[in-house]
């Protein structure tokens, strides 16, 4: 499995329904993403003290499949797509554990997928720029599937 992130979803993250609203999917996956980056020693706010520079999303693309509810486990992944110079293509998911529960799945429950592209920007003009070479190292080692294994 790639890397996965676990989330609850609280009252916040629920329209008037207590179904997950559709724009909380984004913030689950830019959760996803901050932790996986974490995971591999990349901290962005060390990053942007270091060198100037900062991620930013440039374009996403999603699929909804599911619905999600108030108080169910989720788990956001996170596998690298495409690596370029100055920015990154990553492949997301977030699957519900909670639903894997109620039917009896043998894995979680696929609610929404996509891509979201990130650039990397100097901090200060937000123009683009290279990827800093030891960020750029550090995701080139782990190889294009990014597998991580999640520990709680």
């Amino acid at each position: 499995m790639s890397y996965a992130f676990p989330i609850r979803v609280y009252w916040e993250d629920t329209d008037a329904g207590g179904i997950v609203f559709y724009a909380n999917y984004l913030k689950f996956m830019e959760r996803g993403r901050t932790e996986w980056l974490r995971s591999l020693g990349v901290e962005q706010r060390k990053l942007r003290e270091e060198t100037g520079g900062q991620f930013v999303v440039s374009e996403t693309q999603l699929k909804y499949h599911r619905p999600s509810r108030l108080d169910d486990e989720l788990l956001v992944t996170a596998d690298l797509r495409q690596l370029g110079t100055a920015s990154l293509i990553i492949g997301q998911r977030v699957l519900s554990k909670t639903e894997q529960e109620r039917m009896g799945a043998a894995a979680p429950v696929l609610l929404c997928e996509g891509t979201i592209r990130i650039g990397w920007v100097d901090a200060s003009t937000l123009r683009p720029a290279r990827i800093p070479v030891q960020v750029a190292g550090t995701l080139e080692r782990c190889g294009g599937s990014m597998t991580q294994p999640f520990k709680p």
